[in-house]
């Protein structure tokens, strides 16, 4: 029999302990923990966020360049207003801004101001607005719907708009193509209905609106993929869009 351990509360000497049988007191990390944006605590006249700034803003409003030249439908437009939230995420509010500001003067001096203001309403604040909303850990079901709200807005801004540089209501041309739609639908089902005006444009509405909600979620889920990659990651989608696309 060997002596008594120096240590009588546990029996064992200390001295005569392994290393591997001492246990780890840091706790591990929760899988599911919500994981916090990057937001770089730095000068704002630090070279580094000037110069990540400037660049994901060039991206941002080169990107709504080469779609205007060479439209590849969505592919493209869901890129649009990713930079600017990324510059959000990684640098904050005042960076947010002045990238949204540099895209904008970017592009007026590329293709002019009318063009320029086209981009930065809506894109420009959508991005911001994106920005805020992952900041702040909103859950997809809110950010979604405000944000479909800003891009209902700049679609009427940019018709409105459009409007006034080509002389022509462009509105009513929607509501031209609408009723042909419409119209469509009701011979294709066997009825003999003649759409009122305010149906016209309560459907025109409804469209918009549609075409909205699909976009901003598309962007969410470019935006999820995409930041996870850069360390940047935005706040979790529904378990069933997790499931369904196996992202995690």
């Amino acid at each position: 029999m060997s002596d008594l351990p120096n240590d009588p509360s546990t029996g064992v000497d200390p001295l005569d302990l392994d290393d591997d049988w001492i246990p780890d007191l840091e706790p591990e990390p929760a899988i599911d923990a919500p994981r916090q944006p990057l937001v770089r605590q730095v000068d704002p006249s630090s070279p580094i966020m000037m110069v990540e700034t400037a660049f994901l803003a060039s991206a941002s409003s080169l990107i709504w360049l080469v779609n205007s030249y060479f439209p590849m439908g969505p592919v493209l437009q869901v890129f649009f207003p990713v930079p600017i939230a990324m510059v959000y995420l990684r640098w904050g509010n005042r960076a947010a801004w002045m990238g949204a500001l540099v895209s904008g003067l970017l592009l007026s001096v590329l293709v002019g101001p009318p063009r320029s203001i086209q981009f930065v309403i809506p894109f420009g604040l959508l991005g911001v607005l994106l920005g805020v909303l992952w900041y702040r850990r909103v859950r997809w079901a809110v950010s979604i719907p405000i944000s479909a709200l800003l891009s209902v807005f700049g679609d009427f801004f940019r018709l409105w708009l459009g409007s006034i540089l080509l002389g022509e209501d462009l509105w009513l041309y929607g509501t031209v193509q609408v009723t042909n739609l419409l119209e469509w639908i009701f011979t294709r089902l066997g009825l003999l209905l003649q759409p009122s005006l305010e149906v016209i444009q309560l459907f025109a509405f409804l469209i918009i609106v549609l075409r909205s909600v699909v976009y901003v979620s598309m962007v969410h889920l470019v935006a999820w993929y995409l930041f996870d990659r850069l360390k940047t990651p935005i706040p979790r989608p529904p378990r069933w869009v997790q499931v369904l696309f196996d992202n995690d």
